[in-house]
Protein backbone atom coordinates (compact mmCIF):
# COMPACT_ATOMS: atom_id res chain seq x y z
CA UNK A 1 0.00 0.00 0.00
CA UNK A 2 2.84 2.41 0.85
CA UNK A 3 4.41 1.81 -2.55
CA UNK A 4 1.14 2.60 -4.33
CA UNK A 5 0.67 5.77 -2.26
CA UNK A 6 4.24 6.93 -3.02
CA UNK A 7 3.74 6.19 -6.71
CA UNK A 8 0.48 8.15 -6.85
CA UNK A 9 2.07 11.06 -4.93
CA UNK A 10 5.01 11.11 -7.32
CA UNK A 11 2.67 10.93 -10.30
CA UNK A 12 0.66 13.85 -8.93
CA UNK A 13 3.82 15.97 -8.35
CA UNK A 14 5.45 15.12 -11.71
CA UNK A 15 3.67 17.87 -13.72
CA UNK A 16 4.55 20.44 -11.06
CA UNK A 17 8.20 19.37 -11.18
CA UNK A 18 8.25 19.48 -14.98
CA UNK A 19 6.97 23.07 -15.06
CA UNK A 20 9.37 24.33 -12.39
CA UNK A 21 12.40 22.53 -13.84
CA UNK A 22 11.73 23.67 -17.41
CA UNK A 23 14.69 25.60 -18.79
CA UNK A 24 17.07 24.49 -16.07
CA UNK A 25 19.44 22.50 -18.26
CA UNK A 26 22.46 21.47 -16.21
CA UNK A 27 24.38 19.55 -18.87
CA UNK A 28 27.98 20.76 -19.07
CA UNK A 29 27.42 23.34 -16.36
CA UNK A 30 28.84 23.80 -12.93
CA UNK A 31 25.85 22.91 -10.75
CA UNK A 32 26.71 25.57 -8.16
CA UNK A 33 24.29 28.37 -8.95
CA UNK A 34 24.70 31.88 -7.68
CA UNK A 35 21.68 34.02 -8.30
CA UNK A 36 20.56 37.48 -7.38
CA UNK A 37 17.11 38.31 -6.09
CA UNK A 38 15.83 39.65 -9.43
CA UNK A 39 13.79 37.75 -11.97
CA UNK A 40 15.20 36.94 -15.42
CA UNK A 41 13.91 39.96 -17.41
CA UNK A 42 15.01 38.70 -20.85
CA UNK A 43 13.34 35.54 -22.10
CA UNK A 44 15.15 33.45 -24.72
CA UNK A 45 13.30 30.11 -24.78
CA UNK A 46 15.51 28.83 -27.61
CA UNK A 47 18.56 29.21 -25.35
CA UNK A 48 18.31 27.14 -22.13
CA UNK A 49 21.67 28.54 -20.92
CA UNK A 50 20.54 32.19 -20.91
CA UNK A 51 20.01 33.75 -17.49
CA UNK A 52 20.33 37.27 -16.13
CA UNK A 53 20.68 35.86 -12.61
CA UNK A 54 22.78 32.67 -12.85
CA UNK A 55 26.52 33.31 -12.59
CA UNK A 56 27.70 29.68 -12.83
CA UNK A 57 30.39 29.24 -15.48
CA UNK A 58 29.28 27.61 -18.72
CA UNK A 59 31.45 25.14 -20.60
CA UNK A 60 29.57 24.27 -23.79
CA UNK A 61 30.86 22.88 -27.06
CA UNK A 62 30.85 24.98 -30.19
CA UNK A 63 28.11 22.71 -31.57
CA UNK A 64 25.91 23.37 -28.52
CA UNK A 65 26.31 27.16 -28.94
CA UNK A 66 25.53 26.87 -32.66
CA UNK A 67 22.18 25.23 -31.81
CA UNK A 68 21.00 28.00 -29.46
CA UNK A 69 22.43 31.26 -30.86
CA UNK A 70 21.28 33.17 -33.95
CA UNK A 71 23.88 32.83 -36.72
CA UNK A 72 25.13 36.44 -36.53
CA UNK A 73 25.46 36.34 -32.72
CA UNK A 74 27.16 32.94 -32.97
CA UNK A 75 29.77 34.22 -35.46
CA UNK A 76 30.71 37.19 -33.28
CA UNK A 77 30.58 35.48 -29.90
CA UNK A 78 32.04 32.07 -30.74
CA UNK A 79 34.35 32.93 -33.67
CA UNK A 80 35.40 36.49 -32.72
CA UNK A 81 33.82 38.08 -35.78
CA UNK A 82 33.31 41.86 -35.60
CA UNK A 83 30.31 43.88 -36.65
CA UNK A 84 30.99 46.86 -38.92
CA UNK A 85 31.49 50.16 -37.07
CA UNK A 86 28.51 52.53 -36.76
CA UNK A 87 26.04 49.72 -37.54
CA UNK A 88 25.27 48.18 -34.13
CA UNK A 89 22.18 49.15 -32.18
CA UNK A 90 24.05 50.43 -29.10
CA UNK A 91 27.00 52.37 -30.52
CA UNK A 92 25.28 55.75 -30.23
CA UNK A 93 22.77 55.35 -27.41
CA UNK A 94 22.70 56.97 -23.99
CA UNK A 95 19.64 55.32 -22.40
CA UNK A 96 20.07 54.38 -18.73
CA UNK A 97 20.13 50.67 -17.94
CA UNK A 98 22.21 47.50 -17.85
CA UNK A 99 24.04 45.57 -20.58
CA UNK A 100 24.14 41.77 -20.53
CA UNK A 101 25.91 39.09 -22.59
CA UNK A 102 23.72 38.19 -25.59
CA UNK A 103 24.79 34.53 -25.41
CA UNK A 104 24.37 33.71 -21.71
CA UNK A 105 22.74 36.73 -20.01
CA UNK A 106 25.70 37.57 -17.75
CA UNK A 107 25.62 41.14 -16.37
CA UNK A 108 28.48 43.05 -18.06
CA UNK A 109 28.15 46.86 -17.90
CA UNK A 110 25.99 49.66 -16.48
CA UNK A 111 25.08 52.57 -18.72
CA UNK A 112 26.83 54.97 -16.33
CA UNK A 113 30.15 53.51 -17.53
CA UNK A 114 29.26 54.01 -21.23
CA UNK A 115 30.83 56.91 -23.10
CA UNK A 116 30.92 58.29 -26.63
CA UNK A 117 34.25 57.24 -28.10
CA UNK A 118 33.34 57.95 -31.75
CA UNK A 119 34.93 54.62 -32.74
CA UNK A 120 31.63 53.20 -34.02
CA UNK A 121 31.13 50.58 -31.30
CA UNK A 122 29.62 50.90 -27.83
CA UNK A 123 32.39 51.77 -25.38
CA UNK A 124 32.58 51.53 -21.59
CA UNK A 125 35.27 52.61 -19.14
CA UNK A 126 34.62 49.83 -16.61
CA UNK A 127 32.89 46.48 -16.32
CA UNK A 128 30.08 45.80 -13.86
CA UNK A 129 32.19 43.64 -11.52
CA UNK A 130 35.57 41.89 -11.55
CA UNK A 131 34.02 38.64 -12.87
CA UNK A 132 31.90 40.18 -15.64
CA UNK A 133 34.63 40.27 -18.27
CA UNK A 134 37.83 38.22 -18.62
CA UNK A 135 40.71 38.77 -21.01
CA UNK A 136 43.13 37.03 -23.30
CA UNK A 137 45.87 38.17 -25.66
CA UNK A 138 44.75 38.54 -29.28
CA UNK A 139 47.48 38.67 -31.94
CA UNK A 140 45.11 38.40 -34.92
CA UNK A 141 45.23 40.82 -37.86
CA UNK A 142 48.91 41.53 -37.18
CA UNK A 143 48.10 43.51 -34.02
CA UNK A 144 48.61 42.87 -30.33
CA UNK A 145 45.33 43.50 -28.53
CA UNK A 146 43.48 42.38 -25.43
CA UNK A 147 40.34 40.43 -26.23
CA UNK A 148 37.40 40.95 -23.86
CA UNK A 149 35.36 37.81 -23.17
CA UNK A 150 32.23 37.18 -21.14
CA UNK A 151 33.23 35.99 -17.68
CA UNK A 152 30.46 33.40 -17.61
CA UNK A 153 30.42 31.82 -21.09
CA UNK A 154 33.75 32.94 -22.60
CA UNK A 155 32.01 34.54 -25.58
CA UNK A 156 33.86 37.22 -27.57
CA UNK A 157 32.57 40.69 -26.71
CA UNK A 158 35.22 42.94 -28.26
CA UNK A 159 38.56 44.38 -27.12
CA UNK A 160 40.03 46.39 -24.26
CA UNK A 161 42.19 49.45 -24.97
CA UNK A 162 44.10 51.90 -22.77
CA UNK A 163 42.68 55.06 -24.35
CA UNK A 164 39.49 55.54 -22.36
CA UNK A 165 38.42 58.36 -20.04
CA UNK A 166 39.03 58.78 -16.31
CA UNK A 167 38.75 57.27 -13.83
CA UNK A 168 40.04 54.01 -15.38
CA UNK A 169 41.64 55.12 -18.66
CA UNK A 170 40.16 51.96 -20.23
CA UNK A 171 37.95 51.57 -23.29
CA UNK A 172 35.94 48.37 -23.51
CA UNK A 173 35.13 48.47 -27.22
CA UNK A 174 32.20 46.04 -27.58
CA UNK A 175 30.15 44.59 -30.41
CA UNK A 176 26.50 45.65 -30.05
CA UNK A 177 25.39 42.24 -31.25
CA UNK A 178 27.18 40.66 -28.26
CA UNK A 179 25.05 42.74 -25.86
CA UNK A 180 21.47 42.73 -24.61
CA UNK A 181 20.14 45.84 -22.91
CA UNK A 182 17.53 46.27 -20.19
CA UNK A 183 16.50 49.88 -19.54
CA UNK A 184 16.13 51.10 -15.98
CA UNK A 185 12.57 51.31 -14.72
CA UNK A 186 11.51 54.81 -13.76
Amino acid sequence: MKTTTRFLSALFLLPLFMFTACGQNTNNQNNTKKTSGMENPINKPENPYYSNTDTAKLNLTDAEWKKVLPEDVYEVMRHADTERPFTGKYWNTDEKGTYYCAACGNKLFRSGAKFSSSCGWPSFFEQDNKNSVVYKTDNSLGMERIEALCGRCGGHLGHLFDDGPAPTGKRYCMNSIALDFIPDTK
